[in-house]
């Protein structure tokens, strides 16, 4: 979803930089050296302008809501893997306790524990 959202934004840009530096007249939109058709008013200019922005708006929250899925995702994964290296230790720490019990017994000569 963040690479959606990079690619709005830097279509955005291209075409917001494309008809800044082609457009003189106010009333006229041109957009890399081609007239776009049925556009001769400024409101008409001016909303052309506005779907830029809401393009580029568009973008940038693919773009942030990408980056916050990830920062989640890797969260979570850093906390599973100290969940997991905790369990390990306890499991670690009863295998030590129960080898000593079953030591200590087999030295004593009794029954091995059930």
């Amino acid at each position: 979803m963040a690479f959606i959202g990079l690619l709005l934004l830097a279509a955005a840009g291209v075409v917001a930089a494309g008809i800044i530096m082609d457009n003189t007249d106010p009333s006229h939109l041109t957009a890399f050296g081609q007239a776009i058709p049925g556009i001769h008013n400024e409101w008409q200019v001016f909303l052309a302008g506005a779907g830029v922005a809401v393009v580029f708006v568009v973008g940038m929250m693919l773009t942030f809501a990408g980056a916050g899925r990830l920062l989640r995702a890797r969260r979570d994964l850093r906390y599973l893997r100290e969940e997991h290296e905790e369990s390990l230790t306890t499991l670690e720490m009863e295998k030590r306790r129960l080898q000593r019990e079953l030591a200590r017994v087999r030295q004593n000569g009794g029954p091995a524990p059930a």
